[in-house]
C-alpha cells in the first residue's frame, strides 16, 4: 500500500485519498477509497437569530419608552437600556467585520440613515413652518451648514428648542422633545466608523482597550476640560458608552468566553457598586426626582459597563425561545424588525398624546367621573402604544428598503397553522 505524503504546502494528492494495491479480489488494482477518518463535510449552517439578544433589544426599547413617559430615575439603574443597545450593536458589528471594512461600514450606514432621512423629511419642514430658520438662536451664518447633520449625523442634527405650538396644540418645546433620540444616531455613527480600529486594538490589548473609554470619561468629566460645543457633546457620549460597544465586540469575538467563569460574577457586582456610589456622590439637579443616572456620564459609564458585562456573561444564546417566552415571540420579533422606527418615533407618539388628552378635560362627564384617568401618567403611555404601531405602519417599511428586503407594513410573525401556543 502506498500513501500520498504531505509536501511543503499540504497533501500532494489533490483527491486526498489512499491508493490501495492489494490482492483482495473485492478491490480493483489501484482503487481509491476515502481515508478511514474522512467524513463527508456537513453543509454550511445558516446563521440563526440569537433570541437572547433579541430579548435584550426589545426590553431596551420598552424601557426607553417607559422612561421618556414617566421620567422614573430608577429605571436606568434597573436596566441600562442605552448601554445594552450599544453592546448589542457592537456584537453584530464585529460579526460583520470578517468582510472588507468599507463594505461593512457602508452597509451599516445604509441601514441607519434612510430611517433618519424620512424622520427629518417630516420634522424639519414642520419646524420651518413653526418659526425655525436661519436667524434662529442668533447663528444665521451657521444654520445652513448645520442642516448637513440631518444628512450625515457626525454631530447631533439641529432643532428649535422653542417654537410655535402648531395652533396651540403642542408645547413650545415639542421639537426638542421629539428630537431627543437623535443623539443615539450620532454616537452609533461614530462607533461604526471607528469599529475597524477598535477591533484591531481589542484583539491586541483587550483589557486595556476596554478601559480606555472609561478613563476618557473620567478625564472629560473631571472639570479640566471645557465640555461646551458639538465636539465635546459627541466625545461625552462616545466615552460614556464606548466600553459597552467594546464589550459587545468582545462578546462577538468570543473573547468573553475565554475568561474563567467565576471572574465576571465576582467582578461585575463590584463595578456596579462603584458606579452607584459615584452616582450618589454627584450633585442632584432636581431634588424632587433624586439622582438620575442618565444625568451623570461617569456613573452611567461605570454602571452600564458592569450591567452589560453581567448580561453578556449570562448569554444563553437561545436558538429557540424557552417555553415561558414563546408567547412573546410576535412582539419581540416586531420590535427587533422595527427597532430604529420605534426608537425614532416613540417621542413623537408621546408628544401627540397631549393634544389628544387635553380636550377630554372639557367633557363634563369625564371631568366629573374620570379626572384620575386624565391626570394619570399611565394614560399617555397607553395612548402612545397605538400611535407607535401607526408609525410602524407608515414609516417602518423604510427599514426593509434600507436592508434590501421586501417591504412589509407590519412584520408581525404569523404562527404556523396547526401549531398550538406553548408547544
Amino acid at each position: 500500500m502506498s500513501i500520498a505524503k504531505p509536501g511543503a504546502f499540504g497533501i500532494q494528492d489533490p483527491s486526498d485519498t489512499v491508493a490501495l494495491r492489494v490482492t483482495d479480489p473485492a478491490l480493483l488494482p489501484g482503487q481509491r477509497v476515502p481515508r478511514p477518518e474522512e467524513t463527508v463535510p456537513a453543509p454550511p449552517r445558516k446563521p440563526v437569530r440569537d433570541r437572547y439578544l433579541d430579548l435584550l433589544r426589545a426590553l431596551a426599547l420598552v424601557r426607553v419608552v417607559i422612561y421618556h413617559n414617566f421620567s422614573w430615575t430608577w429605571l436606568p439603574v434597573v436596566f441600562p437600556s442605552m448601554g445594552v443597545m450599544f453592546a448589542l450593536a457592537g456584537s453584530l458589528m464585529v460579526r460583520s467585520l470578517n468582510r472588507p471594512a468599507l463594505s461593512v461600514i457602508r452597509g451599516r450606514l445604509r441601514r441607519l440613515l434612510p430611517p433618519m432621512w424620512l424622520f427629518g423629511a417630516i420634522v424639519v419642514p414642520l419646524m420651518l413652518l413653526e418659526g425655525w430658520g436661519p436667524g434662529y438662536d442668533h447663528h444665521p451664518n451657521w444654520w445652513w451648514g448645520e442642516l448637513a447633520y440631518w444628512i450625515l449625523p457626525l454631530s447631533e442634527p439641529p432643532f428649535g428648542d422653542s417654537l410655535h405650538t402648531l395652533g396651540g396644540h403642542l408645547p413650545s418645546t415639542w421639537a426638542e422633545q421629539i428630537c431627543v433620540p437623535l443623539w443615539y444616531l450620532r454616537a452609533y455613527l461614530w462607533y461604526v466608523l471607528l469599529s475597524p480600529l477598535m477591533l484591531k486594538a481589542l484583539r491586541k490589548l483587550p483589557w486595556v482597550t476596554l478601559m480606555v473609554p472609561l478613563a476618557l470619561a473620567f478625564f472629560i468629566n473631571s472639570g479640566l476640560v471645557d465640555q461646551s460645543g458639538r465636539l465635546m457633546e459627541a466625545a461625552t457620549d462616545f466615552t460614556t458608552f464606548g466600553s459597552c460597544w467594546l464589550l459587545g465586540m468582545a462578546h462577538g469575538e468570543g473573547l468573553l468566553r475565554k475568561i474563567p467563569q467565576y471572574i465576571v460574577p465576582s467582578l461585575a457586582p463590584l463595578v456596579l457598586v462603584f458606579g452607584y456610589w459615584w452616582l450618589l456622590r454627584s450633585p442632584v439637579d432636581n431634588p424632587r426626582l433624586g439622582h438620575d443616572l442618565e444625568a451623570v456620564p461617569v456613573a452611567q459609564a461605570i454602571w452600564s459597563f458592569g450591567a452589560v458585562l453581567l448580561l453578556l456573561h449570562l448569554s444563553p444564546s437561545w436558538e429557540q425561545w424557552p417555553k415561558p417566552l414563546e408567547r412573546f415571540n410576535g412582539v419581540i420579533s416586531l420590535l427587533n424588525s422595527r427597532a430604529v422606527t420605534v426608537y425614532l418615533w416613540h417621542s413623537v407618539a408621546l408628544v401627540l398624546t397631549e393634544p389628544l388628552i387635553d380636550p377630554l378635560w372639557s367633557n363634563t362627564f369625564i371631568y366629573q367621573h374620570a379626572q384620575w384617568l386624565l391626570a394619570s401618567r399611565w394614560t399617555p403611555l397607553v395612548i402612545s402604544v397605538p400611535l407607535i404601531c401607526l408609525a410602524i405602519l407608515l414609516f417602518g417599511w423604510i427599514e426593509d428598503v434600507a436592508a434590501k428586503r421586501r417591504p412589509r407594513l407590519f412584520p408581525y410573525p404569523r404562527r404556523s397553522k396547526g401549531r398550538r401556543r406553548g408547544r
